[in-house]
């Protein structure tokens, strides 16, 4: 098992769900932590429930990020301090849902702010921070994609397509890293209980309530609990692909709903 005491790691999305249950779960193994999202009230919290939890030896450094904008990425990460700079871990959990529409009566800005968040947002982030860890000779890489993206399902047309697009990327991506130490790993969860359906419902809390109605989702922690399983094996591993679903989901249509 490889330690993490002392490894930088970056999180975006980190201000609630998966991308907070992931900096729960570096701090308690003594990583030191990059926590970025747009909402840093929000980072201010979870940095403060960290170190009520872990103590105040704990290091986090807070980014105010939006993914969507390059030159915000490119800047946050080349201003990075000498004591920040060197991340090993990255971990690209920013990502959303927007709508349910059929494909031709989509809304754009819907389909825009899906596209340049799960797959431009990941791949700015990646292009900004990997060349270090080659240069280095080490890092991991760790995109959160989804059920999403092996299979399609009625109104989620764009949504598949960006995790579709995230697999495809985190496959190329190791595949041009073959010959060096680091590595790469897609964590595909399928339903999962978090804001994810109250941003895609635009906030409307009872419909997104019956997305979960009479199933039992997986929790952000159980999510987080297989990114910390990835990146703690032993170097000469590289867990490439995991598909999680709950023990109710068998499909990205199939599930079992007790009435």
């Amino acid at each position: 098992m490889v330690s993490l005491q002392n490894q930088i790691v970056l999180i975006t999305g980190a201000s609630s769900g998966i991308g907070a249950a992931c900096a729960h779960i570096f701090a308690g193994a003594g990583a030191k932590l990059i926590l970025a999202a747009r909402r840093y009230e929000r980072l201010q919290q979870l940095a403060d429930e960290l170190i009520t939890s872990y103590g105040n030896s704990l290091e986090i450094h807070l980014l105010q990020l939006d993914v969507r904008d390059r030159s915000a990425v490119e800047s946050a990460i080349s201003q990075l301090s000498s004591q920040w700079c060197n991340i090993d871990i990255l971990v690209n959990n920013a990502g959303l849902s927007r709508g349910l529409d059929k494909l031709h009566e989509g809304d754009f800005q819907d389909w825009e702010e899906m596209i340049d968040t799960n797959v431009k947002g990941l791949l700015y982030l990646t292009r900004y921070i990997v060349p270090g860890m080659v240069k280095r000779d080490r890092g991991h890489v760790v995109n959160i994609g989804s059920i999403a993206g092996h299979q399609t399902y009625p109104g989620g047309n764009v949504y598949c397509a960006t995790k579709a697009a995230v697999r495809a990327i985190s496959e190329g991506l190791k595949q041009d890293l073959l010959g060096t130490p680091v590595r790469v790993t897609s964590v595909d969860p399928g339903m999962v209980e978090t804001e994810f359906s109250d941003v895609r419902f635009h906030g409307d809390r009872e419909r997104a309530k019956k997305v979960y109605q009479g199933l039992t989702p997986l929790t952000p922690e159980d999510v987080a609990d297989v990114v910390f399983f990835c990146v703690t094996r032993p170097n000469r591993m590289n867990i490439s692909e995991v598909l999680l679903v709950p023990t109710d989901q068998a499909s990205a249509t199939l599930v079992n709903r007790r009435t």
